[in-house]
This record gives structure tokens, C-alpha cells and sequence, in this order.
């Protein structure tokens, strides 16, 4: 008796059978939260794309370019990539509204990139009470590093308390009988700065002390008699904690004084507005933090991760100044948001991109300078902790040859 087509009906029912116990095993290794799927993964984002702070909304646009991009190559693990830049207008209330809608509407799987202390204590409890990744923030608030009682927040930039250690630790090496003079804001934004830097100096245990200090509120017409008192305190170091107009009138207000210390200033406000009000060569000599990269000048311009930012430009945001810092902060945060969910392979779920995101210790972004990553790691949200020391030159910033740790 012939068996052998009986023989085949069984090989065949048995690789159908492995086929079968095979792909379930596949889909059973993919794991999904709202927001993902076998096709598609949702990302959010708050920004302000009108009022007052609108030139940040170029944040959300590149970041639309860079997973249009990606999406064109194919997207990530075979995912298209679709990302929602909502406009809060800087506002609190806004970033409240549109955060939800992007969380309880759009169903995004994260949020990353969004901007402002402000806006994102508004939706921080919010965001750590649903679960939901709040990554990589364009803000540098000390309160971000919480991975205890705020696990779903990581910041995106230098926290403000390693800017101020850093330079406290420049001062030391460059005069450690330094006397400081500190002028800062009246607010969280001003502390978080002053409290670091002055216990760095008192680590040393030298002789360099702070021995004066003066604060100033946004709404201050002018501060010009606060500079006048500090300078008449003898400092020959003088630490500039302020932001906006108060920036551009201290430069000037020191130069009109014929006043030279060593001048430190807020990575934050060093951008060329600030600098163009108060005048160029009044901030000549100005010594700050700096970490990323620039494009549209000739030290960088055959850089690959400028360059590869500026194809990017040239072909979906012709529009976009070359020069555009903030644009390339934008690229850089996307391609890191872009590793994220690769090193996420088929498991989408929320905790395994915050995971993912805490795990990026020695990542570097390409919009950072050679020698600095990421330095977060579950147990510490500290974003980075190698930063050079720039010194402006009354037309650029001369960065030191190597980078300092905190």
C-alpha cells in the first residue's frame, strides 16, 4: 500500500503548522501602547508656532522634515513615522489644551521636543499620571531630573545647575582667588543657577568667594543701578544670570562703566539678538558654556551632520535661514527621538521608550560638539555633563580645545 501521499498531507499540515506557531511567536514579541501599530507610530509635540516665541515654532517644522525623510527611506523597523507639532503659543493654558488633545485624541505613543519651563510644568504631573513619555525638553530646569517621582520626564538640554558648576569650576582654574559678583533673576530661573554655582565655590575651599550679589524682576525697566552697586563691590569676576532685555543692558551698562571683570553669562542668552542689542563689541570677552555645533559658518561647514542637516534644508525647508541654530537644535532632537524608537525594535510600548531614552548614556546627537553625549541613565536625568567653555570674540565664539566635566 502506497503511503507516501499520506506522508506529504502530514509534511505539509506540520510546516503549516510551524508556519502557523512561528508567526504567532513573531506577533506575540511585538508589544504595542496607543500610538503604535505594525504600521505606524504617533509622536506629539507642543511648541510655540505664533506669538512672542514663533521663531521657535521652526522646532516642529524641521522635525515634520526629518520623518518625512525617514518615512520616504522607509520610516523606522518598517513603521511610518506621524508626528504632531501642536502650536500652545507659549502659554500655559495652550500647552494644557494641546497636550491633552495630542494624549486623549490624537493618542500619540510620546511627546519630545516640546519647549519652555513654563508650558511644561503645566502638563507635568498630567503627563507623569498617564504614563506617557515627555522627552528630550527644550528646557534646562533642574526639576527635570526626578527619575524617582517623575520617571517620564528627561530634559533635552544642559540642566541649568551643570551650566553653573561648569563655569564655577572655569573661574577656579583660571583665578581661584577670584571675587565674584552675581546678578540674577528673581525666580526658579535665577536659582537654579545661583545655589550651584556658589556651593561649587565653596567645595573648593579656596579663597575665591562671591561677595556681592544683586537680583532683578522681569518687569524692571532698567537695572542699571544694580550694575553700578555690584561694580563698586571690587569683583573682578562678574556671573550675568539674566535673560532678554536685562542681558542686552548689563552689556552695555558695563562697558558705559568702563567696568572689565571676567564676564559669565547664561548659555541661554548668548543668542545674536541679545548680543546685536547690547553690542558686539561690548560683548567681546563674554565667557560661556557652549555644547552644540553652529551652521552657516566656516568652522562647520564640512561637517557631515551639518552637512546631512543641510540637504535636509535645501530640500524640505528652503525657507529656513542656513544659520538657523534653533532649527538645527530641532534636526539634532529628531534624529535622537529617531534612535529611540529604533532601539525600541517591535516593543512600543510607553515604559520601554522611556527605557530606551534613559538608557542613551554616550549617544551622540549630531547637532552636538565632538566630546559631548548624552549622559542619562535610569537612575540620573542629567542630560550632559561635558560642556566647553566659549569666549566671544566680538564676532564669534572661540571654544576651548577641550570640554569640562561636572
Amino acid at each position: 500500500m502506497d503511503r507516501r501521499p499520506s506522508t506529504r498531507l502530514f509534511r505539509a499540515v506540520a510546516a503549516t503548522a510551524a508556519l502557523f506557531l512561528a508567526s504567532s511567536a513573531h506577533a506575540a514579541d511585538k508589544k504595542y501602547d496607543p500610538g503604535a501599530s505594525d504600521t505606524e507610530i504617533k509622536l506629539g509635540q507642543t511648541v510655540p508656532h505664533s506669538g512672542p516665541g514663533s521663531l521657535y515654532g521652526v522646532l516642529g517644522r524641521v522635525g515634520e522634515a526629518y520623518f518625512q525623510m525617514l518615512n520616504e527611506k522607509g520610516g523606522i523597523n518598517g513603521r511610518k513615522i506621524k508626528f504632531i507639532s501642536a502650536d500652545d503659543a507659549y502659554s500655559a493654558p495652550k500647552a494644557v489644551e494641546q497636550t491633552r488633545r495630542l494624549v486623549e485624541q490624537e493618542e500619540v505613543l510620546a511627546l519630545f521636543g516640546s519647549l519652555g519651563t513654563a508650558p511644561q510644568t503645566a502638563v507635568h504631573k498630567y503627563l507623569n499620571s498617564k504614563g506617557v513619555p515627555q522627552l528630550l525638553l527644550n528646557t534646562g530646569a533642574s526639576k527635570w531630573n526626578d527619575p524617582k517621582k517623575n520617571k517620564w520626564t528627561l530634559a533635552g538640554l544642559p540642566l541649568y545647575p551643570t551650566e553653573a558648576r561648569i563655569l564655577a569650576k572655569y573661574v577656579l582654574s583660571v583665578n581661584p582667588n577670584a571675587k565674584v559678583a552675581i546678578f540674577y533673576q528673581n525666580d526658579d530661573f535665577g536659582r537654579d543657577f545661583l545655589g550651584p554655582f556658589k556651593e561649587e565655590l565653596a567645595k573648593a575651599g579656596g579663597n575665591a568667594k562671591v561677595i556681592a550679589e544683586a537680583t532683578y524682576d522681569l518687569t524692571d525697566p532698567t537695572i542699571d543701578s544694580q550694575i553700578i552697586n555690584l561694580a563698586k563691590s571690587g569683583a573682578d569676576v562678574f556671573y550675568n544670570i539674566s535673560t532678554g532685555k536685562a542681558t542686552s543692558q548689563s552689556i552695555r551698562k558695563l562697558a558705559e562703566l568702563g567696568w572689565k571683570p571676567l564676564h559669565l553669562l547664561s548659555a541661554g542668552s548668548t543668542g545674536r539678538s541679545i548680543l546685536h542689542a547690547a553690542g558686539l563689541d561690548n560683548a567681546k570677552g563674554i565667557v560661556a558654556i557652549r555644547y552644540a555645533k553652529e551652521v552657516g559658518v566656516p568652522r562647520f561647514e564640512n561637517d557631515p551632520d551639518v552637512v546631512a542637516f543641510e540637504e535636509l534644508r535645501k530640500k524640505y525647508l528652503p525657507t529656513v535661514d542656513r544659520d538657523n541654530t534653533i532649527a538645527f537644535a530641532g534636526y539634532g532632537q529628531a534624529v535622537t527621538m529617531a534612535e529611540i524608537l529604533r532601539r525600541c525594535g517591535d516593543n512600543l510600548t510607553r515604559e520601554n521608550v522611556l527605557k530606551q531614552a534613559a538608557s542613551l548614556n554616550g549617544f551622540h546627537s549630531p547637532y552636538m560638539l565632538d566630546g559631548i553625549t548624552y549622559s542619562f541613565t535610569p537612575d540620573d536625568y542629567t542630560p550632559m555633563k561635558t560642556l566647553y567653555i566659549s569666549t566671544f570674540n566680538g564676532a564669534d565664539w572661540d571654544i576651548s580645545e577641550k570640554p569640562y566635566s561636572d
